[in-house]
């Protein structure tokens, strides 16, 4: 049960049944349902709304006006006891929206560890976000989508339903997102196409010069080179021979490519 103390407004509204604990900072006028769980060091702003089957990890920062766990957008919802799963040290800003999932998938929308979610965005029901992500003002992730590591979705951005992102990909300021986007690449647009791949987000994040070497040539096989999907795919499987070292990166690219349902962007930008 909720541990009452000086960290609680005394304006706040927390379910008796609610967990959360002793540390958890609770600002004036926010709601807590009874089946909500919140880990220690998490601060809850200003009216807040966090309900339904929520459970919120360590050290968390969610700015005021945030609803979290409110039933998903989706006509088929009918009650089911799906959840709502955030990670630890994320940073959700203001009027951000998580929903649940829904029966029809994994029942459960996950936001890992470390993201930094900005103002407005919302995160549609059965959406699974990875670590140490960027989801720029306004982007809008609809059901069933998955964000891989480290990956940056600009703001004003819209991404289609069951769209796969995948790790270290960059999406640029208001594009349009209807098919899957593979590992490491930087797209933008409407309609969308990929201007290369995200070269100065992997040097910053400490990528060798063998590993970038990898990356720029299945950027080259999947949209230079004119080969089919097939092709470029057997072409990559023969990188790891000429760069041992980018050998999980291959890896990455080859099983994001076997999953992707819904295809991924083809159409590139020439220079």
């Amino acid at each position: 049960m909720t541990v009452p103390g000086t960290l609680i407004h005394p304006t706040a509204l927390i379910d008796p049944a609610a967990e959360l604990d002793a540390s958890v900072q609770v600002g004036p006028y926010a709601v807590i349902g009874a089946q909500v769980r919140i880990g220690a060091g998490t601060r809850v702003g200003a009216h807040c709304v966090i309900e339904g089957r929520t459970r919120i990890g360590r050290d968390n920062r969610i700015f005021q006006f945030v609803s979290l766990g409110a039933v998903p957008q989706d006509k088929k919802y009918a009650g089911e006891p799906t959840e709502l799963v955030i990670g630890d040290r994320n940073t959700i800003r203001e009027f951000c929206t998580f929903n649940l999932g829904t029966a029809q998938d994994r029942g459960v929308t996950t936001v890992g560890d470390d993201n930094w979610i900005m103002a407005y965005v919302h995160i549609a029901h059965d959406c699974v976000v990875g670590n140490q992500t960027i989801l720029a003002n306004n982007a809008t992730l609809a059901g069933h989508v998955h964000i891989g590591e480290q990956a940056i979705v600009g703001g004003l951005t819209g991404v289609h339903q069951f769209v796969h992102i995948g790790a270290h990909a960059m999406v640029g300021f208001g594009s349009h997102v209807s098919q899957d986007v593979p590992p490491f690449m930087l797209v933008d647009g409407n309609p969308l196409a990929v201007h290369g791949f995200n070269i100065e987000g992997l040097r910053r994040r400490g990528f060798s010069a063998p590993r970038l070497a990898a990356i720029k040539q299945m950027h080259r096989l999947l949209y230079r080179q004119g080969l089919t999907l097939e092709a470029a795919r057997a072409a990559m499987a023969e990188l790891p021979a000429q760069f041992p070292e980018a050998a999980e990166d291959v890896a990455c690219m080859l099983a994001f490519l076997d999953a992707s349902r819904r295809g991924i962007v083809r159409r590139a930008q020439r220079a």
